[in-house]
């Protein structure tokens, strides 16, 4: 039985779409286990195995930590000199994440697609190279837990930067629906 709405409600109604999350080539997420506790957490970010991080494709050369001010938008950037794959986890926070396929003649080219990191739900994030990235903090910032392919060298950075706003100013705005 339909609900009988106002003339103004009506005209204006919309619904919420589900779809799946866009293919990029490369691109993973998956879900860490949090072992909560009366006495707090535990959680296994990396296994490695002479360097490999088991359950992804990359041979870990360097760990780093960054912290998010609240609402920092960090967009985009990507490794173009030498291929670099990335796993990003938040530990606390929220970081709001885009993906942009980079790749030239790759099948999904042009592919955006946007990712939910959360200290609440740690997920890993596995970016392939040529995939450029980019993210905007929560409310109260992120601290972001990153393993690398390549080691950052000040000598010869590898930090291509897009601007912020190439792919869409949308992409930065806030959800207020």
């Amino acid at each position: 039985m339909p609900i009988p709405l106002s003339t103004e409600a009506a005209a204006a109604l919309s619904y919420q779409a589900y779809p799946a999350a866009p293919v990029i080539d490369g691109v993973a997420v998956s879900r860490l286990a949090k072992h909560r506790a009366e006495n707090g957490w535990f959680m296994e970010l990396l296994r490695l195995t002479d360097g490999v991080v088991e359950g992804a494709a990359l041979a870990a050369r360097q760990i780093s930590v960054s912290q998010a001010v609240p609402g920092r938008i960090n967009a985009f950037h990507i490794h173009p000199k030498r291929p670099q794959a990335e796993l990003w986890t938040v530990i606390a926070g929220q970081l709001t994440v885009w993906l942009v396929d980079c790749r030239a003649g790759a099948a999904t080219v042009g592919m955006r697609r946007k990712v939910l990191l959360s200290g609440e739900e740690p997920t890993r994030l596995q970016i392939p190279p040529g995939v450029a990235h980019g993210y905007r903090a929560g409310p109260e910032g992120a601290l972001l837990v990153y393993a690398v392919s390549e080691q950052f060298d000040p000598q010869d950075p590898n930090e291509g930067r897009l601007p912020w706003d190439l792919f869409g100013r949308e992409l930065w705005e806030e959800d207020c629906g």
